[in-house]
């Protein structure tokens, strides 16, 4: 959290974030998380490290939630700690920010591929460059296994 403090927007450096979701606490559930996913309106942010172990994740301006559509403004971004920190901000090109269902989050898009994606049961997850941040692969591998995953929220 310190390294991604001056990434943020500046009306939220100040803030104390508070842990939403672990699943070393409770589980592996992309519905639960979803239940854990904050006030409205407040930001989120997403902390995964993979069994490789590579540490990455993403910034959501709003919380997540169950979506039939993409949400989210051009705050999002992605990053990976690869093994210094790497942003990897909206570029404008869409709007494909963040949508979820129950068996799928995906973050970032275009192109038929995803910035980040987690499945269902929060154990497999990937992650592709993709239009909306022009980001690189964050795990080693396009497919990885997940290790840890928390939900930060205000």
């Amino acid at each position: 959290l310190p390294q991604l403090g001056p990434h943020l927007p500046p009306r939220l450096t100040q803030q104390p974030w508070h842990l939403l979701y672990s699943t070393r606490r409770d589980g592996f559930s992309l519905r639960t998380l979803y239940r854990s996913g904050g006030q409205p309106g407040s930001p989120a942010l997403l902390l995964i490290r993979d069994t490789e172990p590579q540490a990455f994740g993403a910034f959501f301006s709003s919380p997540i939630r169950c979506s039939s559509g993409f949400y989210g403004t051009g705050e999002t971004f992605l990053f990976s700690f690869s093994p210094e920190l790497k942003v990897f901000r909206w570029t404008g090109r869409n709007n494909f920010f963040v949508k979820g269902d129950v068996n799928l989050l995906m973050i970032g898009g275009g192109s038929g591929r995803f910035g980040l994606w987690l499945d269902g049961d929060l154990h497999r997850g990937g992650s592709q460059p993709c239009d909306t941040f022009d980001n690189e692969t964050l795990s080693p591998r396009e497919e990885f296994c997940v290790q840890d995953l928390e939900l930060w929220g205000l």
